[in-house]
């Protein structure tokens, strides 16, 4: 099954986009932003960070510091599950489930902000759920990632990827959060 959509070009020429070059687009995007956003509340295992943390964002004052650094080591791994398992190819049916597990992530913490009157905050958790959800159906039913032997190209690649994430995510939200004032 193979869904495209055309895009003309000026020159007459025909460009195809297709669902799994879409699936994977969100798939880095949203892996990319859940490592992010989870290794910032990974950081607040540290009692000094987490002291100062709430005049950042509000809610963190609400949210005990061992639940807080669990969502971030779920979104951490979420994010990280968005990517590796389907571009290895190594246990690929990882992929949906780690979608899934951001979509019911996203949707507790819109119960929660809706819960504490913080409205502002759940339309970001609704989008980033609904894609995340969109991720989930589209490898799971529509363009599944068949599972294959592991090669060196997709190592390396795998090991760019995370290299990739370290340098352009977890180093600077630790540098941020380590030398920045709230």
């Amino acid at each position: 099954m193979s869904a495209h959509v055309g895009v003309t070009r000026s020159t007459g020429r025909t460009r195809w986009l297709t669902l799994n070059g879409g699936l994977w687009a969100l798939q880095v995007l949203w892996g990319f932003f859940f490592a992010g956003s989870g290794f910032g509340k990974v950081l607040l295992y540290d009692g000094t960070l987490y002291a100062e943390a709430p005049r950042a964002v509000a809610w963190y004052g609400a949210v005990s510091q061992p639940l807080i650094v669990f969502i971030g080591v779920c979104e951490v791994l979420g994010g990280i599950g968005l990517i590796l398992p389907a571009i290895t190819r190594v246990k690929p049916k990882l992929t949906p489930l780690a979608a899934a597990g951001l979509t019911v992530t996203m949707i507790l913490a819109a119960g929660f902000h809706l819960t504490r009157g913080e409205y502002a905050l759940v339309p970001a958790n609704l989008v980033l759920g609904a894609v995340a959800a969109f991720i989930a159906v589209g490898r799971w039913k529509l363009r599944r990632i068949a599972p294959a032997p592991l090669t060196t190209a997709r190592v390396l690649t795998s090991l760019a990827v995370l290299g990739l994430l370290v340098l352009t995510t977890f180093v600077p939200t630790w540098y941020t959060m380590t030398h920045a004032q709230f």
